[in-house]
């Protein structure tokens, strides 16, 4: 977990939520075991993760320099991709020296409303929440964009959270990207075959998964890359069912594991967008997340997060809409 917490204010105006955050921060005592797998707190990343912080190295996940070339100053050294934030509670994130860099790509790209480093950088119940109304974009092989608007969002916060991948601490191979700079793109498969998108936040191990969007543009598209994981002679799939869960949202977009430990700030084929509103705390619905049966007292906890009355969403809670009110 990291060090001391700050919680939106619209966060802490929800009772279930609030509680949830007060107890975690009121606990002293730190779950990253001193013979953990990951990273020594003083003596940087095991080989396991140097794997995968390597890719940093490589400039796979590298800002753009003026020239176009790769530049490796602006982005997190190998020492810091798995470190998560810095014991000042920092974000590990692009140097100030080439923040430059970041401000020229954004100024100069074709899509001027893309988010970048300063977005992703906030505690993980907040970044959930603010994901919420955010347009997710994605640019086929061909060339087609497809586009959703972002309306529920679940939040693992790491170390004590059980329902998270890298609770207690952990750290393997497989969920490095929970730990790296946020806004790293951490991808996973479930079944052997479906794949969820999660993005890394503040906090050592936290991250948001992206359940559903609300599609925007290229449904066609969407729908063609939907079928293929289905029964032939199925009922066709009406807009509202195209990303409607956190695996749907993943084949209707075509995301698959070859995207984890991308940064949504630098990689050409997925990005998101400013959405065109701000979604007021009214309208943002807490309550438990799904499919968690095994995390004991996790289970109950209010973090997940949906447009309250959005068809695209995946699952709706009647009673904690009720209580929202």
């Amino acid at each position: 977990m990291a060090g001391r917490r700050s919680f939106p204010s619209a966060a802490m105006q929800d009772p279930g939520l609030r509680r949830v955050l007060v107890e975690m921060a009121s606990r002293k005592r730190r779950l990253l075991p001193t013979a953990s797998p990951g990273r020594c707190r003083r003596r940087g990343p095991t080989s396991e993760l140097q794997a995968a912080a390597g890719k940093l190295e490589d400039g796979a996940v590298a800002g753009p320099r003026e020239d176009g070339a790769a530049c490796a100053e602006s982005w997190p050294r190998e020492d810091d991709a798995a470190a998560g934030p810095r014991e000042d509670g920092a974000a590990a994130g692009p140097r100030g020296e080439c923040a430059a860099c970041t401000e020229r790509l954004h100024a100069g790209s074709p899509h001027p409303n893309r988010l970048l480093w300063d977005f992703f950088s906030r505690p993980c119940v907040a970044l959930a929440r603010e994901f919420l109304g955010q347009v997710m974009a994605r640019r086929l092989a061909d060339g087609t964009e497809l586009r959703g608007r972002i309306v529920e969002t679940e939040a693992y916060l790491g170390g004590e959270d059980q329902a998270s991948h890298s609770r207690g601490g952990r750290r393997s191979l497989s969920n490095a990207a929970m730990f790296m700079s946020p806004g790293t793109l951490y991808v996973y498969q479930i079944y052997g075959v479906y794949f969820c998108l999660n993005v890394s936040s503040q906090g050592d191990g936290a991250a948001v998964l992206v359940r559903s969007l609300e599609p925007l543009q290229g449904l066609d598209a969407m729908r063609g890359l939907r079928s293929k994981r289905r029964r032939a002679g199925g009922k066709p799939l009406k807009d509202h069912q195209l990303c409607n869960g956190p695996s749907k949202l993943c084949q209707a977009l075509d995301i698959t594991k070859s995207f984890d430990q991308e940064h949504l700030a630098t990689v050409k084929e997925l990005w998101m967008e400013r959405g065109p509103e701000v979604i007021a705390g009214t309208d943002i619905v807490s309550t438990s997340r799904i499919g968690i049966g095994y995390a004991g007292e996790w289970v109950s906890k209010p973090l997940r997060f949906y447009i309250k009355g959005n068809k695209c969403v995946s699952i709706t809670d009647r009673k904690a809409e009720t209580m929202n009110d």
